[in-house]
């Protein structure tokens, strides 16, 4: 057939170049059906023409349009040590990517009345701690359970990073959890600890092994004969990439994730391809499975989330897109897919820093025609600004000085009068006036957004709203911009979590700078935010100090991104007579 099709020349190409006839090869197939030319396809290549240079990691691309690939390709190395290339069949950790192919292995036992999605977890995982509000299995999907992060608590515990992290250091910690992050279906928060939960609950149902399970329900009757879920970093399967870390030069990214259900799948382009082509097509008796995917649920406060079983679905120049990233080490991954155009792009990519994000995009951009009605969102826009605004007295704007914290974001306002006119700022480099249309309601004159800015009266909070989007909620937490406690004094000791079974101590020197020390960590210097609230450098993020009524210290309570407040009690060293 290939005789048939290319000229002789091409023919002598194929020795030596086979991903480039691959390409000349679709070209000739699908010219005659209008769907791709000789230049589309060469655009398509020129974006990873850089990753094909001398002792340099790449990946592998393949984009399908109606069941038909239409480009497949390989570049650069699957391994720099022994300038191994990467090829079509190089298998890549997928990261993220995995957690909609666990979402499947819960929608198919749902499938079987094994499980309900509004199952409270602890039905099937009887161990999992009582926070007082119940858990669903829909919340481990959507990402809303409140349960903290796996890094944020095992960073917290001590594990340093490039530390093995399994699924049995999550169970374990878990249980001994007293608190959430937020009650279940109040926020959107990324979490990996959900979708091992979840592989936990297939494993626990089927009395099976998750990779077993996986393999015999989801992978080979799909027809993806080379997608496997590594359980062990010490497993060999031959034909899989290594990945790297681009800082100034290259370096080998240790093997770390030994965890599962939330990543760890292991994957090529054609098989991801193929698991894409059911979104728009389905296979025999897996379209329900598919259409499950896709549920979404808003959060309690009806805010719309575009996440939904392990998939993210958004928007894109007009067009649904069903799509979803992943990283992990210096592996970085990417499936899209246009349901409606029959369109999926696969990213493969064994180093970081190969911004394959924006590379999709490109793609996207080449291959689909401009819709004459789409029409590209701006940046979050709110309310213009009106013809006039009313008048406050100075006694009344300073009503609403002082700093405002956000214990969601973990982060600082201050609010001042500035030549009559209250300021918001987020930094020393961002100060933007607040214009008042009621009086206690102001519009934030932004360049490019106009948020409504709301002073409550009795929550002591003030409210950030713009469009549809969630509010940014930010309580009262001191009136003086610049009070800070002097006496670091009073911190001094030895600081417990019961959760994580882990100790920090806190110290100052002769210059009152002020320390955070850990057996595994080592020293952390501290640097003073506000009155009572400090930040570190990772594993720390911001460190809250509780205090009684009598204003004496009881211990603290740390954050560090995904994994919100976790306490630590003080216990204050005696001194030896």
């Amino acid at each position: 057939m290939i005789g048939a099709l290319l000229k002789r020349s091409q023919l002598r190409l194929l020795k030596g170049h086979k991903n480039s006839v691959v390409i000349i090869f679709l070209v000739i197939s699908f010219q005659g059906f209008g769907q791709i030319s000789q230049k589309q396809l060469n655009k398509i290549d020129s974006l990873f023409t850089s990753w094909n240079v001398s002792n340099h990691p790449g990946g592998v691309v393949l984009v399908s349009k109606e069941g038909k690939t239409i480009f497949s390709k390989s570049y650069g190395l699957a391994n720099i040590e022994y300038n191994i290339p990467n090829t079509n069949n190089t298998l890549f950790n997928i990261g993220s990517i995995s957690k909609q192919f666990t979402a499947m292995g819960i929608v198919l036992l749902e499938e079987q009345n094994k499980l309900s999605f509004d199952d409270d977890i602890r039905k099937h995982i009887p161990d999992i701690p009582d926070f007082g509000e119940i858990i669903t299995i829909r919340h481990l999907m959507y990402h809303t359970s409140g349960l903290r992060d796996l890094h944020g608590l095992l960073g917290l515990a001590g594990w340093r990073r490039g530390d093995l992290e399994t699924n049995d250091d999550i169970y374990r910690i878990i249980k001994n959890q007293k608190e959430l992050n937020f009650k279940p279906n109040e926020e959107f928060l990324y979490s990996n600890t959900g979708y091992i939960l979840l592989a936990k609950i297939i494993e626990n149902i089927s009395q099976l092994k998750f990779d077993l399970w996986m393999k015999q329900n989801v992978f080979l009757p799909l027809g993806m004969k080379d997608t496997y879920v590594e359980t062990s970093i010490n497993e060999i399967v031959p034909n899989n990439a290594t990945s790297y870390y681009l800082r100034e030069d290259f370096e080998r990214a240790v093997e770390y994730w030994g965890y599962f259900g939330s990543g760890n799948i292991h994957s090529t382009i054609e098989d991801l391809n193929i698991w894409l082509q059911n979104f728009s097509a389905p296979q025999n008796n897996w379209e329900s499975a598919f259409k499950k995917l896709l549920f979404t649920k808003p959060l309690k406060n009806g805010f719309e989330t575009n996440y939904g079983f392990g998939v993210r679905i958004e928007d894109y120049s007009g067009r649904k897109v069903i799509q979803h990233g992943g990283a992990v080490g210096g592996f970085r991954a990417l499936v899209r897919t246009f349901p409606e155009e029959q369109l999926n792009i696969v990213i493969l990519t064994n180093y970081s820093r190969s911004n394959i994000g924006s590379k999709a995009n490109e793609i996207s951009d080449i291959l689909l025609v401009k819709k004459n009605n789409s029409i590209t969102k701006p940046a979050t826009t709110s309310a213009k600004l009106p013809a006039k605004f009313i008048k406050l007295s100075k006694k009344k704007l300073q009503e609403f000085e002082g700093i405002y914290w956000s214990d969601s974001e973990k982060t600082g306002r201050k609010v001042y009068l500035k030549n009559d006119t209250l300021q918001y700022s987020s930094s020393a480099e961002n100060e933007w006036p607040l214009l008042p249309i009621g009086k206690q309601t102001f519009i934030m004159d932004h360049p490019s957004i106009k948020p409504i800015v709301q002073f409550e009266d009795i929550t002591h909070q003030m409210i950030i709203k713009t469009d549809s989007n969630l509010p940014g909620i930010f309580t009262f937490l001191q009136k003086n911009l610049e009070m800070k406690i002097n006496d670091f004094n009073t911190l001094v000791g030895n600081y417990y979590s019961p959760e994580l079974k882990s100790m920090y101590s806190i110290s100052i020197d002769n210059n009152s700078n002020i320390y955070l020390e850990h057996a595994r960590h080592g020293i952390i210097k501290l640097e003073q935010l506000y009155d009572d609230i400090f930040s570190g450098h990772w594993p720390v993020g911001t460190v809250e100090i509780e205090r009684n009524e009598n204003g004496n210290i009881t211990g603290l309570r740390m954050s560090n991104g995904r994994t919100r407040n976790v306490w630590f009690k003080k216990y204050t060293t005696k001194k030896r007579k």
